[in-house]
């Protein structure tokens, strides 16, 4: 059947974008949104399903987690100023993080004769999204019915153009609740689809493929890469061509771990060697190629005199002036604006056609580093085998002990970096089997974005795992009901420390510089009195939960335990183990 309001409208204009899923929190300010997504059928393929949330924060991180699997936006709802409030540090994860989101909210009625008394008066503010305009690509909110359809056509078409973001878009409820008069033809999505991705000037490629070419020591640094699987096959395509090593910077899997070319670990030995260096979407390239003297606050250049740098990426186009999330500013002599998923190519392409380089260097450099990527891998399998027995248990035990129980299943790691031991100790051999981080550095994140990330692999027999940390959980906690009303196939291993780590790295120093007690680092750090029960916390959210898991021999049964529960009843499972700090 036809629209008959303002808020139909807006779903069909969401189901014409092929938005499957809705995120939200119930709110008033989107009652017609809601009645629409729930009562509202037209002769269009089904609404977009509601994600129940217990919190804007996980709704928001939900859509952030299921847009990196699944490379689509998600639709998140936030209720007014206070739903946006709360939703502000997820939007602002997403935003550092490069990940398309529309999160829609409601507002009003801004004409002030309609307001209840009180309630619509403190939820309607001069314009919502000056609240999030400083880490949103755009916001909008379109008066009167008529401009809905535009606003949420350019809304995914910027969330979707790369360098992709969160947009906000705000709906008057008088809009939403309004009957239309008239029949509103709905634009066609193909008129309206993103750009082309950017490609590099000709004269540009040239000059890297010149100097790619011409190097005796070139390294290549991947952070973002990782975002587009095909990419990451053409990284491959490029480090092989002309056996140059990769070093993964971790935003995303960037490149196979697996590959003889990785020397992800050698990062200050390659950078401090290197006379040709190549940047492929790093966030802080500045970081990537300096010294840092923490103590200090001092940086010093890691490369030596005359080494050329190359960086490829979309960055320069998402500066905003509010945070300083562009990093310090990095001299590079062939700085590209382009999409890493067509500059490869385009580059390969010249070195193969035009490209002068000795076989003979490039086979030497092949064999050399295949030497050193199995010393590598060597190190960090000695350092586990050294740390095997330790109590607590070590991280690399727990990692060995995760890869093992999942390694014969089909699995993806849709959060937890872990401090990178998965990264060293698993088999990640092809694109996209790890999602990344948070972005913007704001605990809360993965509790939600591994829901999100976990749906679109609800009966298809993939185990996702979320390498949990214990005071992220503790942000976002009832993302776990979420998870079970949804049922994802979702296996989360709570690395529990009990103590917010990384400050207690902080104090320490700060103890050594000023000569006081370090002993007294953990003071105002620590979750032991009481600890606490996150096993129970999972079952009460209706989460399998088992643990704590103490002794290093238990933590295996423990896992092929929750996996059976995920595989064969199709709910997700926590299990909680406790570790060493570091």
């Amino acid at each position: 059947m036809p629209a008959r309001y303002g808020s139909d409208l807006i779903i069909d204009l969401l189901k014409a974008l092929g938005i499957e899923y809705v995120a939200l929190n119930p709110g008033s300010s989107f009652r017609g949104i809601h009645d629409s997504l729930v009562n509202y059928e037209s002769s269009r393929q089904p609404n977009p399903e509601i994600i129940l949330c217990c919190h804007e924060e996980i709704a928001v991180s939900v859509a952030h987690g299921y847009a990196k699997a699944s490379g689509k936006p998600m639709a998140a709802i936030v209720h007014n100023v206070v739903g946006l409030q709360h939703a502000s540090m997820a939007i602002y994860n997403a935003w550092c993080d490069r990940t398309p989101i529309l999160v829609m909210g409601g507002t009003g009625p801004m004409n002030s004769a309609k307001r209840r008394p009180w309630i619509d008066w403190i939820h309607t503010a001069l314009v919502q999204g000056n609240l999030v305009r400083d880490f949103v690509k755009w916001d909008d909110q379109p008066t009167g019915v008529e401009a809905i359809p535009s606003s949420i056509m350019r809304g995914h078409r910027i969330a979707m153009s790369d360098p992709k973001g969160p947009v906000y878009l705000c709906f008057d409820v008088t809009d939403q609740e309004a009957p239309l008069d008239k029949e509103i033809p709905l634009p066609d999505p193909g008129r309206f689809r993103p750009p082309a991705p950017l490609q590099a000037e000709a004269e540009a490629i040239k000059e890297a493929a010149r100097l790619l070419c011409e190097a005796q020591n070139p390294v290549i640094l991947a952070d973002y890469l990782g975002r587009n699987n095909e990419a990451v096959l053409s990284l491959v395509e490029l480090a092989d061509l002309l056996a140059i090593p990769v070093i993964d910077l971790g935003a995303r899997l960037n490149f196979p771990n697996t590959h003889p070319l990785n020397l992800t670990g050698k990062n200050s030995e390659l950078i401090a060697n290197a006379d040709v260096i190549m940047g492929l979407d790093v966030m802080d390239l500045f970081g990537a190629l300096a010294r840092h003297d923490a103590a200090s606050h001092s940086s010093s250049p890691a490369i030596k005199p005359g080494c050329k740098v190359i960086h490829a990426t979309l960055a320069d186009l998402a500066v905003r002036g509010w945070t300083s999330d562009f990093q310090e500013l990095a001299p590079v002599d062939v700085p590209i604006v382009a999409d890493t998923k067509v500059f490869l190519p385009a580059l390969i392409e010249e070195i193969r056609r035009k490209g002068k380089f000795s076989q003979g260097v490039v086979e030497e450099r092949r064999k050399a580093f295949a030497a050193q990527h199995d010393e590598i891998r060597a190190r960090w399998q000695s350092e586990l085998k050294k740390r095997w027995d330790e109590r607590p248990i070590s991280p690399p035990r727990l990692a060995h002990e995760v890869w093992e129980a999942i390694r014969k299943e089909s699995w993806l790691l849709v959060a937890g970096g872990f401090r990178s031991w998965p990264q060293r100790l698993w088999d990640w051999d092809k694109p996209g089997l790890y999602l990344g981080g948070y972005g913007g550095g704001g605990l809360g994140y993965a509790p939600g974005a591994s829901v999100g990330a976990s749906l679109i692999h609800r009966g298809k027999g993939t185990i996702c795992v979320n390498l949990q940390r214990d005071g992220d959980l503790l942000y976002t906690t009832s993302a776990l009901w979420t998870a079970a009303n949804m049922r994802v196939p979702l296996l989360t291993v709570m690395t529990n420390n009990r103590v917010y780590y990384n400050d207690v790295e902080h104090q320490e120093k700060v103890a050594i510089a000023r000569g006081r007690p370090v002993e007294n680092k953990f003071v105002g750090m620590q979750m032991e009195k009481p600890a606490v029960d996150f096993a129970n916390l999972a079952r009460s959210f209706g989460i399998s939960g088992e643990g704590p898991v103490t002794e290093p021999d238990k933590i295996r049964p423990a896992l092929d335990r929750a996996i059976k529960v995920i595989k064969e009843e199709g709910r997700p499972a926590l299990v909680d183990v406790i570790i060493q700090a570091v």
